[in-house]
């Protein structure tokens, strides 16, 4: 059965796609489009800034000084992403893989790092690997996240951090330095200077290379033993590294720990911090017991399988670029990380990309994903939480952002806001806590300006969510004026194709779509509501938008 759409959109220069899927199925069986992690439509949202579902938890553990803007906690938490999700936000969107920040329990008390006191709102700072943080939620909020995102076809990837432990304060002790070195800071010059040393004054940096077998600390075992969990926890441990047989250093009890929460919770995918920080084994061992994990939650739990999509790792290895292919170079050394553990990278080279044409980047990415990279693939993004030059910083392009994104071969990174021009500058901030607004919900429901916004990433994300072959398959150029492109993708007998028109006139626009459909064959043009019917291999598409999707009628 083939499939297509047409969507058309606000006045830009923008796209005609066309998609037909077809599967070697019967014609009465409905078609199905599966799940392809490679073109994933991803969200990604900062769990203390995205919606506040429970204000009565908001302030935990006496976390109630005065702290810099935007560096103190704002009462986002699971529940409130829970909501967004039980609302359709997401699934108009098109979204079908969110990532939050690391929702583990953080340092009690905050810092100062010379722009007011900080807390560990953000999530990078844990203090128990084994809780989750009270400000953030409970473990079973986090099983009813999973349970309503994969009710909706939405993937949950959590972010783990195994490089660092949260900084010393009066409240957060030191690990015992057989767990962490505080000393020296990072200067990046080679290998040993990016990993064996802080990423900054008061991280203390876990000694993840270290053959020296370590107990628990004391302060956790406290604080287990009065929250009446210790026999349990170490129970687990003695159970992890008996079936592993690791040795108890301090890198596998955190992959433990983190693991447990895919055992636990069925999670489908982890984004992993500051990669580069760690020798590159750290990650191999990690995705071995994440494939562990999840294939012991699916034997645990055969009613929730979604489908047989292996665990799914996404490295943050920062300034890795595609140009790099497998490689990162530290100068000194070239390390894999492809190799070791990651089906994915985080592409820091999408943003300068993205300003050229685009044939430029939509080939470039094609090419590089189908070659050097097949089998992998890249996470592509235009704004972050802590990339302080995104592609768009005055929210000035966000039309322009979400069609090279969203149209562009690779997973696509939609930052929370970046589909509502939520503002990237914020005065009285410092560093990158103007990238770490609150989500600017009141704008969406009242601001018709940014509802076009948003309705422009719906469209597209909704799009791509349909048709694996945008993220995942081959781009050819068709025509190059009026600018035109196919994308192909084959899977395990499904097929997808699309084709894609930029800057299209207002009004009547012609198309040639032989390449992909046969005379005769009826679309529909979605976002106007039309019918189009192919004709000498063309369609002609009356509308008053810039650019059609096509979606063959069923």
């Amino acid at each position: 059965m083939k499939k297509i759409i047409i969507y058309s959109l606000i006045t830009f220069s923008l796209v005609l796609s066309s998609c037909s899927s077809t599967k070697k199925t019967s014609m009465k069986e409905p078609q199905k489009t599966p799940f392809v992690w490679e073109g994933a439509n991803l969200y990604f949202l900062m769990t203390d800034r995205f919606n506040n579902g429970d204000p009565s938890t908001d302030v935990n553990f006496g976390r109630d000084k005065t702290a810099g803007k935007l560096r103190g906690f704002e009462g986002g938490d699971i529940k409130g992403i829970i909501q967004k999700i039980d609302d359709g936000y997401f699934e108009k969107l098109g979204i079908n893989a969110i990532w939050l920040t690391p929702i583990v329990e953080q340092i009690h008390d905050g810092v100062d790092e010379g722009t007011g006191l900080s807390y560990g709102f953000h999530g990078y700072w844990a203090r128990d690997w084994t809780a989750l943080d009270p400000n953030f939620g409970t473990k079973k909020d986090l099983a009813e996240l999973v349970t309503k995102a994969h009710a909706k076809g939405i993937r949950i990837v959590l972010d783990g951090v195994i490089n660092h432990t949260g900084p010393v304060t009066p409240l957060d002790t030191v690990w015992p330095e057989n767990w962490v070195r505080t000393g020296p800071q990072c200067d990046y010059k080679n290998f040993m200077n990016t990993t064996a040393c802080t990423l900054v004054a008061n991280l203390p940096d876990v000694k993840t290379e270290s053959t020296i077998e370590v107990t628990i600390p004391p302060f956790l075992a406290e604080k287990w033993k009065s929250e009446g969990r210790y026999d349990t926890e170490m129970a687990s441990l003695n159970a992890f590294f008996t079936r592993t047989g690791y040795p108890r250093t301090p890198k596998y009890y955190i992959i433990k720990w983190l693991t447990d929460y895919i055992t636990e919770f069925g999670i489908d995918g982890y984004r992993a911090d500051t990669v580069k920080h760690t020798e590159e084994d750290v990650w191999a061992d990690f995705k071995t017991q994440c494939n562990y994990a999840f294939e012991t939650w699916k034997k645990n739990n055969p009613e929730k399988v979604l489908d047989n999509n292996a665990f799914y790792t996404i490295a943050e290895v920062y300034n890795y670029g595609i140009s790099g292919g497998q490689l990162f170079d530290f100068g000194d050394k070239k390390v894999n990380y492809y190799q070791n553990g990651f089906n994915n990278m985080i592409n820091f080279e999408f943003k300068w990309d993205a300003q050229k044409d685009y044939e430029f980047l939509f080939s470039k990415y094609s090419s590089k994903l189908n070659n050097e990279l097949k089998g992998y693939s890249v996470l592509n993004y235009l704004s972050s939480h802590d990339d302080g030059a995104p592609f768009d910083p005055k929210r000035v392009k966000s039309i322009e952002s979400g069609t090279k994104l969203l149209l562009s071969p690779g997973l696509s990174q939609t930052y929370y806001g970046d589909e509502s021009g939520r503002s990237l500058v914020v005065q009285g901030t410092q560093g990158d806590a103007t990238l770490r607004s609150f989500m600017n919900w009141d704008s969406i429901k009242t601001n018709p300006e940014t509802q076009k916004i948003v309705a422009h990433w719906q469209k597209l994300g909704q799009f791509r969510h349909n048709h694996p072959c945008i993220g995942a398959g081959i781009h050819t150029q068709i025509t190059a004026q009026p600018y035109t492109f196919s994308r192909t993708f084959t899977k395990d007998g499904f097929i997808d194709k699309v084709i894609v028109g930029l800057d299209m006139p207002i009004g009547k626009k012609e198309l040639a779509v032989a390449s992909i459909f046969s005379n005769g064959t009826t679309l529909r043009e979605t976002y106007s509501g039309k019918e189009v019917v192919v004709a000498n291999g063309k369609v002609v598409v009356d509308s008053p938008f810039a650019f059609v999707l096509l979606e063959l009628k069923n």
